[in-house]
Order: C-alpha cells, then sequence, then structure tokens
C-alpha cells in the first residue's frame, strides 16, 4: 500500500543558484546534500513538512508564460498570500501575475513565480 510522497524533482542548471534560491530567498531548509557519481543528491524542504525538493542537474521546466490557474510543479501554501507576494516581489522574485489572483467565494487564491530555472511554482493562500 502506498503511504506517503517523499520526494519530488525539480530540475536545475546550477544547483548552488538553486539552493540559494530555495533557501535565502523562499526560506526553505537545506535537508540532505550527498555525492552522486557525477552529480550530487541535493534537497530542501520547509520547516515542520517532512517533504523534500531534490534540486537535480537537469533541463528545467518552462512553465507557461500566461497568466492563469496553470499549476505550478511544486505548490506550496502560505497564510499571507498578499504579504509574501510582496516581500518575494521586492527581492527580484519574477511573478506570472501582476497581483495575486483571489478567488471571490471563498477569499484563498494564488501566485505563480518562477524559480531562476524557469520552473513555475505557485503560492496558494487559504
Amino acid at each position: 500500500m502506498l503511504s506517503k510522497v517523499t520526494y519530488t524533482t525539480l530540475f536545475v542548471r546550477d544547483q548552488e543558484k538553486a539552493l540559494n534560491f530555495y533557501i535565502n530567498t523562499l526560506g526553505f531548509q537545506k535537508r540532505q546534500e550527498f555525492p552522486n557519481g557525477r552529480s550530487r543528491f541535493v534537497t530542501v524542504g520547509l520547516k515542520g513538512q517532512d517533504l523534500e525538493v531534490v534540486l537535480w542537474p537537469g533541463t528545467p521546466g518552462k512553465g507557461d508564460p500566461s497568466p492563469g490557474p496553470i499549476p505550478g510543479t511544486c505548490i506550496i501554501d502560505t497564510s499571507d498570500l498578499h504579504g509574501d507576494f510582496e516581500r518575494l516581489k521586492s527581492l527580484g522574485v519574477e511573478f506570472v501575475e501582476k497581483k495575486p489572483v483571489v478567488y471571490p467565494n471563498n477569499g484563498g487564491g494564488y501566485a505563480n513565480l518562477f524559480d531562476p530555472d524557469g520552473n513555475r511554482i505557485s503560492l496558494r493562500g487559504k
């Protein structure tokens, strides 16, 4: 029986640049790092959460640049969508939308950003 997802992988051009972005810009923690042949296995995760994101060398995904409810390769919940949007934008993070999209019926919403490799990441406010 399947029990839980432990890893998800984002393909990145430069692991150091990706680590810097996920740790110093988004606030993730480095979890694991060890050599794996010609590459190294390196993961990051959010405090208090078991899921780890593997930052693996490869061809990064390019999200559709048009605005809209196109989910990112990674969806991150936030309790302060507007605050995190403004904070990350002030750090130079590129967003798809000019401002967060808010759902009219429940107050939740989303904003999509791109990491340095063009991977689309979604912030989801509840």
